[in-house]
């Protein structure tokens, strides 16, 4: 048996053990899809009358719609939310009069989508607690979305039992600390075995708190390898985001935001979405705004306030805002599709156009260069490529013409003849005149800069200087 007070844990049962010790905790489980794998963890770590008042499965659709509300979708955000208030608030009706002055009162749910029977969907589900963090205070809610990685249904369920655990442990020993949290997350599961793209805390407990910063946290620790912020500033899974919705996507740091951003988006919706390719019922396509988390870094550390101001700046202007932990273009490719089978078209400059074809991007693959390609064109990816010019000599770079390394020359006419890489153009050449470095060094000197830099985003300079 552990010491109720240690924090050195060899399993997810050592953690069900502790909050099972601590006598203040106590609350209902209520689990649906695969089992009752958290609830069975507590049961297996003994001492369980301490924190279990019920636990409830409701596999059956119609009891499931009688106790919780008739639903379009099963494992879905609103039915996982819907199952936590109502196990929530009956517990605290039946049990505030006898065990309100000294518990700390909760309820755990999910709704899994785990491997069936010849089954290869994908394995998906939600999970929240809404709990109190000290008896007769006003509740909150923790929400996250997780993607099951394992192949058996077996391992999947055990993956859950675990990372239900860590959610309850970590609610009430990491709420304050978020770095710790997220860590905690996915303790005893080892990597591969899930993705957790989704975290929100929700309610009067955490009003102060920006789930774009929880968001960005499960990118910087690898947990998930991109999340997504719609232009209302809400945090949403990707897959809800861009099912069924073509993307035009555009790679940048974003400090600052300038009106050459907006044209490199207008100039490619002109012939976006291309209609092959395009299944019946798609969405209209979405313009999303990437930033790399290596852009957000500052001596080693990612820059919040930085973040946070690149996506106020975005957001205002009706942009879609992901940050991901794939500098690789095709790693990018490769994660868009996770989400949307429908055409992405991914912009960029021409000076990016030749960091690509440098081969220190795919010194890491076995096929190199190669194969850097093989995986970015075998998603159905366009490159748009926005012009530059030479301030030397004022020509303008297109992809037309385009000069690649001579042994790179008939690689590079292939992907421009078939459609792979495309020239947008430019709407306006005046905005070619100036770089973000060069808007960012004349407001620090003091001269003019404004007409560069949309309205909405011109905050982020005078933060920035």
């Amino acid at each position: 048996m552990i010491d109720a007070m240690s924090d050195n844990f060899d399993s997810a049962v050592d953690k069900a053990l502790k909050l099972n010790l601590d006598r203040s905790i106590y609350g209902t489980f209520a689990e649906i899809g695969a089992g009752q794998e958290v609830a069975n963890c507590f049961f297996r770590a003994s001492a369980t009358a301490g924190t279990v008042a019920k636990t409830i499965s409701a596999y059956d659709m119609e009891i499931s719609d009688a106790l919780y509300g008739k639903t379009r979708r099963y494992v879905s955000k609103e039915r996982v939310v819907d199952m936590v208030n109502y196990e929530y608030e009956l517990l605290e009706e039946r049990l505030s009069g006898s065990r309100g002055g000294h518990s700390r009162f909760f309820a755990f749910a999910n709704t899994v989508r785990a491997r069936g029977y010849r089954d290869t969907e994908e394995c998906h589900g939600w999970m929240a607690i809404r709990y109190q963090i000290q008896p007769k205070r006003t509740s909150g809610t923790i929400l996250i979305h997780v993607r099951l990685l394992d192949e058996e249904n077996f391992d999947q369920m055990e993956a859950l039992g675990i990372l239900g655990v860590n959610l309850i442990h970590a609610a009430y020993f990491h709420a304050r600390h978020l770095s710790a949290f997220v860590k905690s997350l996915t303790e005893f599961l080892a990597p591969g075995r899930v993705e957790i793209d989704m975290l929100k805390f929700l309610g009067q407990p955490f009003e102060m708190v920006d789930n774009r910063i929880c968001a960005l946290e499960l990118v910087r620790q690898g947990v998930t390898p991109a999340t997504v912020f719609l232009p209302d500033g809400g945090v949403v899974q990707a897959a809800e985001a861009f099912y069924k919705t073509p993307l035009l996507v555009l790679r940048g740091s974003f400090l600052p935001v300038t009106n050459l951003h907006l044209d490199m988006l207008e100039q490619a919706g002109k012939g976006f979405p291309p209609s092959e390719g395009r299944s019946e019922g798609a969405r209209p396509y979405r313009e999303v705004c990437e930033i790399s988390l290596s852009n957000l870094l500052r001596d080693g550390e990612v820059d919040l306030l930085s973040f946070l101001d690149r996506a106020d700046a975005l957001q205002a202007l009706g942009k879609v805002v992901m940050v991901s932990n794939c500098p690789e273009f095709h790693r990018v490719a490769a994660t868009l599709r996770n989400y949307t089978t429908e055409p992405i078209g991914l912009i960029l400059s021409i000076g990016l156009l030749n960091e690509l074809f440098k081969e220190k991007w795919s010194k890491n693959l076995a096929g190199g260069i190669l194969e850097s390609f093989g995986r970015l064109f075998k998603t159905g990816v366009n490159l748009l490529v926005y012009p530059w010019q030479n301030r030397k000599d004022g020509e303008l770079v297109t992809a037309d013409n385009f000069k690649t390394e001579d042994h790179l020359v008939h690689l590079y006419r292939h992907f421009l003849l078939n459609g792979m890489i495309k020239d947008i153009g430019c709407g306006d050449a005046h905005l070619l005149e100036m770089t973000g470095r060069d808007i960012m060094a004349a407001a620090r000197n003091g001269q003019e800069w404004e007409h560069w830099v949309p309205e909405q985003a011109r905050f982020l300079i005078r933060n920035n200087l």
